[in-house]
């Protein structure tokens, strides 16, 4: 699904203007906002900018400036309910000027952890402008949840790799670098270094269990030069015929921003049995 919040601001002035498009929706706006606020009897606040917001939990990490990296998951809907934008469970990143104005603002209104609610008038948001979908001069509203800044990724993976292991009761070593690991069986056989080639099977998958990749019948063949960090170092603790799992953090996987089907900020573990090494 398009994320149609993570737009830059040239897109909005780039487009073509009608006699339409000039009419002023702010007067409009402001009376619907109000009637929707007293409808759904919502305790809400408003900036200087015309911005309403909801704060259902401040949260209680690292706060935002609008330059920041950020995750965010998130819902937009409109007035009437209808929704037009929805963010999965991992959230999505982006950079707080990189999109419309009420995210910029509403978002650093918040820690990490925090979560509420954004009310957007129209000049905060398309302005009078018909976009994907979004009707010209609509109030946007967006229930939203702070997952993480790029600054506080790292002591949220920690702690959330913490609580894991602790609702599983497992025990785990943790390396200088920050991954965590279970030796299952250490291993009989020959030890990799960090040049060489390896067969494994493995299981990958996120903390709520949802797998990610895996080897079927076949052991998977690497070189660890080629490998994320974390299953690079993670390898060099068996031997072959080793088991275990590893559980590496973002920043020894795919980083803040994800790749492909890895979300931005993920933890992911890997269940592995080191087949061979050359």
């Amino acid at each position: 699904m398009q994320k149609l919040i993570i737009l830059f601001s040239l897109v909005l002035t780039t487009i073509s203007c009608t006699k339409e498009e000039n009419k002023n929706y702010d007067s409009q706006n402001e009376a619907d906002i109000l009637k929707y606020i007293e409808i759904n009897n919502l305790d809400t606040q408003k900036t200087p900018s015309g911005l309403y917001y909801v704060v259902e939990e401040q949260g209680d990490g690292l706060q935002p400036n609008s330059n920041s990296n950020v995750i965010v998951s998130y819902e937009g809907i409109f007035l009437d309910g209808k929704p037009f934008d929805k963010s999965d469970e991992f959230g999505v990143t982006f950079n707080l000027q990189g999109v419309i104005a009420g995210w910029t603002e509403g978002i650093a209104l918040f820690n990490e952890g925090g979560k509420g609610k954004l009310i957007i008038p129209s000049r905060l948001a398309f302005g009078n402008k018909d976009y994907n979908g979004i009707p010209a001069g609509s109030v946007l509203i967006f229930d939203i949840k702070l997952i993480s800044t790029e600054e506080g990724i790292n002591k949220i993976n920690d702690n959330q790799i913490n609580k894991y292991l602790l609702d599983n009761s497992l025990v785990a070593e943790k390396s200088k670098s920050g991954l965590y690991y279970i030796i299952n069986e250490v291993g009989e056989g020959g030890k990799p270094n960090i040049n060489s080639n390896v067969q494994v099977k493995y299981k990958g998958y996120f903390l709520n269990g949802n797998v990610f990749d895996e080897t079927k019948e076949e052991a998977a063949n690497f070189n660890l030069q080629n490998l994320i960090p974390g299953f690079q170092e993670g390898l060099l603790q068996f031997n072959e015929g080793g088991t275990g799992t590893l559980i590496i953090p973002s920043k020894l996987g795919y980083g803040f921003f994800g790749s492909g089907s890895i979300p931005a900020g993920a933890i992911l573990l890997f269940d592995i049995e080191l087949i061979k090494v050359d």
